[in-house]
């Protein structure tokens, strides 16, 4: 499963501009896009990697078939 990065925010300037609170917007708008998708992929199993690790969790959970 690759590891993602978030970008961090700009510190705050002292006086307010109007281009940095749009950089700013964009980059809290696209984090959350990501975490959104990233939620997203992990509730529909969409990878392998999700996909086995709760098929490995509900398997030790509920256990193996008696039959």
């Amino acid at each position: 499963m690759p590891i993602k990065s978030y970008r961090a925010l700009n510190s705050a300037p002292s006086e307010y501009e109007e281009i940095d609170e749009s950089v700013s917007r964009k980059t809290i708008e696209q984090n959350f896009q990501d975490v959104s998708s990233d939620i997203h992929s992990v509730k529909v199993q969409a990878d392998k990697d999700s996909s086995l690790s709760l098929r490995k969790y509900q398997f030790l959970l509920l256990g193996g078939s008696n039959g």
